[in-house]
């Protein structure tokens, strides 16, 4: 083996890594979340925890990735540490699959159909096909099946080029006596736990074993320990990711480690102790691709079904070797484990969007409460509402613009622009509701209140601003265009009342029925009422753009406006007149 030989393998485990994780990005983003849903949802049974984990690694070829997703799924609160379990169990499962894809090197046929599944022959095709469709198609999803085939089409070209690379090593006599030496199963399984720490990937420490066996020096008794120590190595980057992390989110990887350090021990005894009594056929003989590929699969399968029936004894060891609080953490949906799978982390930051729009619209509650019935309690429970809501938006604004460094579809993309705008309009709506409450304080610190007339019109006002932020805040959850219409013109409704009732307080004012002190409090509070109703209108129309039928092409936001205020849609009159009839009529009747 000379210098170009080196230089060569060097290049192929690097393109073979480079498929394997631009495969692994591409299968992450077309599952756009779903497949991890399923993981939150549904793993309150350990029987299905273990298929749903090995569905999931399976399809996005990642047991880390999936390891660590469940990290920041028990960090943030979301799932159990008990629920976690079967879902590493399956992992270890689901992430077999590359080895057997890879297993079709060993295809030998004078077959056309059969030789075009050789990894020499159908890497480049694949390759080629994957680069038409990632850089001339411009439909998101395609480029994304672009990607996925271009990864997996590097995958094989890097593996069939480790393979004529290392063709010359089966001639070295310290190639054959490093094997020799993997014989001993302990320094075989921190060789395959280091290759599988340092380059973060079992299937890809897998992929390069397979290729190694092309020179005919992996036998089964060299193979084990490897395939162990691999499985051990991967746990490195769920350890890794739970540090800082609750009590439980530790433990999560602990289990991860644990699970595979017991599966091997356990079967390291039992085949060493079984050759030596039996002298198996077997220990001596040549792996190749598809033996190793099927040794991986029966030995985490065999792990699995060994230690399911105790996977709650699994949690109480590794409660006692994390000791601590098992009380359930802080509920921090921002976990940035879920930055590595965008499609995740969008879910949980438009969660937490939600959550600073619902702390808003309780602050707005709390603060209308306070200008009828002032109470400390109330009064210390918005203030820390508020502290949640500016919290959030820093934390929510340093998580989305870390995201954006991520490689992001162009629907993520629009999507992290909408939070981030999203964001804004609800904080701004805490803000005026805390106004509110400060007048609400003065008030009462003055020992000063609204007339009868004047309470009725600001009742009347409140309940259309609440209508307004509660329809806003529910076609945002869901999402619902038909809901979001009705928005604007209920927004309309309160620039209406605001405009209105400004003019009858100036002219109580001029008649002196009432005082300076109370009409700058009322002006000030109308001011912060219609200020809320127009961030609300902000978020709708939101909404009402990005679930707009393909087919309907809305102008801008200020044409469409303008365009609506001007009576250019049936629709938007009716519910103008509608709601004018609902909040406006009762107090211009009492006029």
């Amino acid at each position: 083996m000379n210098i170009t030989d080196v230089i060569t393998l060097i290049g192929a485990i690097a393109t073979f890594l480079f498929g394997m994780s631009t495969m692994t990005d591409g299968l992450e983003k077309l599952s756009s979340g779903r497949l991890e849903g399923i993981l939150e949802r549904l793993t309150s049974n350990v029987f299905r925890g273990v298929l749903l984990g090995a569905l999931v690694t399976g399809l996005i070829q990642s047991s880390a990735a999936t390891t660590v997703m469940c990290v920041g799924f028990v960090n943030a609160g979301i799932m159990k540490l008990e629920q976690t379990v079967g879902i590493i169990m399956g992992a270890n499962i689901g992430t077999t699959v590359t080895a057997q894809l890879l297993r079709l090197g060993d295809i030998s046929s004078d077959n056309l159909l059969l030789l075009l599944l050789k990894p020499s022959v159908l890497g480049p095709l694949l390759a080629a096909a994957g680069v038409v469709l990632y850089l001339f198609l411009r439909g998101g999803r395609k480029r994304i099946v672009g990607q996925i085939i271009l990864g997996l089409g590097l995958l094989f070209i890097g593996m069939n080029t480790m393979e004529r690379a290392v063709s010359g090593l089966k001639d070295l006599p310290e190639f054959q006596e490093l094997f020799v030496a993997f014989s001993n199963p302990l320094l075989g399984i921190l060789a395959g736990a280091a290759v599988t720490a340092l380059i973060q990937s079992s299937s890809a420490s897998m992929g390069i074993l397979q290729a190694v066996s092309s020179t005919g020096v992996v036998r089964f008794y060299t193979a084990i320990p490897l395939i162990m120590g691999q499985n051990i190595g991967t746990c490195v980057t769920a350890i890794l990711s739970s540090i800082g992390a609750s009590k439980n989110a530790k433990r999560t990887a602990m289990i991860h480690l644990l699970f595979n350090v017991i599966g091997t021990l356990f079967f390291l005894a039992l085949l060493y102790v079984g050759n030596t009594l039996f002298h198996f056929t077997f220990w001596d003989s040549v792996m190749n691709r598809g033996s190793i590929a099927n040794l991986h699969l029966c030995f985490n399968v065999a792990c699995t079904a060994l230690l399911l029936p105790f996977h709650k004894i699994l949690v109480k060891i590794v409660e006692k070797l994390v000791p601590g609080d098992t009380v359930a953490p802080e509920f921090n949906l921002l976990d940035e484990r879920f930055l590595s799978s965008p499609s995740v982390a969008l879910d949980q930051a438009r969660t937490a969007v939600i959550t600073m729009g619902e702390k808003a619209r309780e602050d707005f509650l709390l603060a209308v409460e306070l200008l009828s019935d002032y109470d400390e309690k109330k009064l210390e429970r918005l203030q820390e509402n508020e502290a949640t809501i500016d919290k959030l938006e820093n934390t929510l604004d340093s998580y989305l613009v870390k995201l954006t460094d991520r490689a992001l579809t162009d629907p993520e993309s629009a999507l992290v622009s909408e939070l981030l705008h999203t964001l804004t309009n609800f904080e701004r709506i805490g803000d005026y509701a805390v106004n509110v409450s400060e007048i609400a304080s003065t008030m009462y610190q003055r020992d000063i209140a609204f007339s009868p007339v004047a309470r009725d019109e600001i009742r009347s006002l409140t309940d259309a601003v609440m209508e307004t932020l509660d329809t806003t805040l529910t076609c945002y959850r869901n999402r619902d265009h038909a809901l979001a219409l009705h928005v604007e013109p209920l927004e309309e409704v309160v620039d209406l009342m605001q405009e209105v009732l400004k003019n009858r307080h100036i002219e109580r004012l001029k008649a002196g029925a009432c005082t300076i002190e109370l009409g700058t409090q009322f002006l000030e509070l109308l001011i912060n009422l219609e200020r809320i109703s127009d961030h609300c209108s902000n978020v709708a129309m939101l909404i009402v753009r990005t679930t707009a039928p393909v087919s309907e092409h809305l102008p801008d936001t200020h044409t469409y406006l303008k365009y609506l205020h001007a009576g250019g849609d049936q629709e938007f009159d009716r519910l103008f007149a509608e709601y004018r009839e609902k909040y406006f009529s009762p107090i211009e009747m009492e006029k």
